[in-house]
């Protein structure tokens, strides 16, 4: 991969500011930017290639389907899967909720534990929050380690057969921290738990492969890959997603309907309920492509030493706090002493820089590090060396404002 042939303005039409200047992007954890393959794939699927899938007799429609299909078969197999594992979603967040809400729901009961950590996203939290007050179930929470990673060392301990489930992040939203999967699942199965891993910011810079690692569930969003919002994949084991009940009702996820009796389609179709998000499922699809094209291991490395050299800079500034693991993948989050986030946030923007500020979804996580927010960089596939100076010229910038 070079790095110049991926940054270039033609490549990436939102990094063009109007004045044609590059925007220093660094919130790509929040949302990659689009590349133009991905954006002309989605223009000919609403445009002339369009028509709905699975129901029409007509060629466009056949057409539509057989490719809405193979981007399917794209997306199962970015992370090692079979197509009739991969359920599409309006995002990982849709996901965990389909698990917690089908298989949570049938599986679980008063007296059983489901383990997470202390770095969860709330999509992560709360759908458990939600099965537990249903069912009476418990939450135990993983501590961290002192560098931000999930302590498994502690998980190995808390866990008991009365786990029947870990929820853990493949990847840090916040402090970009790795988790050791093959790890987390041996010991999941170790106790007859069952193992999801939130892969939202692993996928697009990790090599997965859910079967060598043995998962049980595995979810991740499109926007985060360099495709669209508003759709995302499960990956689930067959044998698992064949027995899970239905979830949402409607065309296309039955098999016969009468007033009597509703029976329903196998998985994946059963919990794809209504007409599904044709586009951006052949832009997740495109995405899928891009991505495999430029190379993860590419990627991965192309990222690691952005951020290495990000926390170098910023480490040599008394006055800012980083968090997280030195080998964090593609984010780093830091605090400015005696600014606030959202102060700091809007005087980058005023330099033409994009960081996220706030809590990330990840208020847990805050209360543990002392902070009730923190800025964070995170660095995609189009970053390079000048964003970095930018953001340090935006913070020195900041310093002199706040004296």
């Amino acid at each position: 991969m070079t790095t110049d042939a991926l940054t270039r303005p033609a490549e990436w039409p939102g990094l063009v500011n109007p004045d044609g200047s590059r925007w220093h992007y660094l919130d790509t954890a929040a949302t990659a930017q689009k590349p133009q393959v991905v954006i002309d794939a989605m223009v000919r699927a609403l445009g002339s290639d369009y028509a709905t899938v699975h129901r029409g007799v007509y060629a466009r429609s056949a057409d539509m389907t057989l490719a809405f299909e193979a981007a399917r078969r794209k997306v199962a197999a970015l992370v090692g899967g079979a197509e009739n594992e991969l359920v599409f979603t309006r995002g990982a967040t849709e996901a965990i909720n389909l698990v917690a809400q089908t298989w949570g729901q049938a599986n679980l009961k008063a007296g059983d534990r489901i383990l997470i950590s202390t770095l969860e996203h709330h999509a992560n939290i709360v759908p458990w929050q939600m099965l537990r007050d249903r069912t009476g179930v418990e939450i135990d929470v993983c501590p961290l380690t002192e560098d931000g990673l999930i302590d498994l060392a502690a998980a190995e301990r808390i866990l008991t057969p009365a786990h029947k489930l870990v929820a853990f992040a493949h990847v840090s939203n916040v402090l970009g921290s790795t988790l050791d999967a093959q790890r987390a699942v041996a010991f999941a199965h170790s106790v007859g738990a069952k193992i999801l891993l939130d892969g939202c910011q692993s996928v697009a810079r990790l090599t997965v492969d859910v079967k060598a690692l043995d998962a049980d569930f595995y979810v991740f969003s499109a926007h985060k890959l360099y495709g669209p919002t508003g759709i995302g994949a499960l990956w689930a084991k067959a044998e698992i997603l064949d027995a899970m009940p239905p979830w949402q009702g409607g065309g296309a996820m039955i098999d016969k309907v009468t007033f009597e009796k509703t029976t329903y389609a196998p998985a994946p179709q059963r919990f794809e309920a209504g007409t599904p998000a044709i586009v951006e499922a052949i832009g997740f699809g495109a995405a899928v492509d891009f991505v495999k094209a430029q190379g993860l291991d590419a990627i991965h490395a192309h990222e690691c030493a952005l951020v290495a050299k990000a926390r170098e800079a910023l480490r040599g500034m008394n006055s800012v706090r980083l968090f997280g693991p030195e080998d964090s993948a593609g984010i780093l989050s830091f605090a400015l002493e005696g600014v606030h986030p959202h102060d700091l946030g809007t005087i980058l923007d005023e330099e033409g820089v994009a960081i996220r500020a706030g809590h990330h979804c990840a208020q847990p996580l805050m209360a543990h590090l002392g902070v009730p927010a923190t800025a964070r960089a995170s660095f995609g596939i189009y970053s390079d060396e000048s964003d970095i100076a930018a953001l340090v010229r935006g913070i020195e910038r900041t310093k002199r404002i706040f004296g």
